[in-house]
């Protein structure tokens, strides 16, 4: 009884095995270089997931649950699909427009399914 509960949780949740979950995590030591890189990236997506009708979840960016590691601060923006080429393209896509805004002090790391979400 209790394992069918946790599944249709899980499927009403958009968790695995029912649907992908993509952790976009970025970090910089300056906060409002971290505030406007995430802000960047995520308007970036949301015009492609709009303009090219993309079935995800795309989340706004919001600090990671340990938001500062040594002297870097910590952003993420999660997406919940199913994992296709479709999505790969555009999270490549994404990192190379990262690239090109890319400063000194910033970092970006995309995980598919992550085991741990800190």
């Amino acid at each position: 009884m209790f394992y069918d509960t946790e599944i249709e949780i899980r499927k009403q949740l958009k968790y695995p095995p029912f649907c992908d979950i993509i952790v976009i995590d970025m970090s910089a030591k300056d906060i409002r270089e971290l505030k406007k890189l995430s802000s960047d990236i995520h308007l970036y997506l949301k015009k492609r997931v709009i303009n090219e009708k993309f079935g995800l979840l795309l989340y706004s960016p919001v600090p990671s649950p340990i938001d500062k590691i040594k002297d870097r601060y910590r952003m993420r923006i999660l997406i919940k699909c199913k994992y296709d080429e479709k999505v790969n393209n555009l999270l490549n896509d994404c990192l190379e427009e990262f690239y090109k805004m890319k400063t000194f002090t910033s970092r970006l790391a995309i995980e598919l399914n992550p085991s741990n979400m800190l």
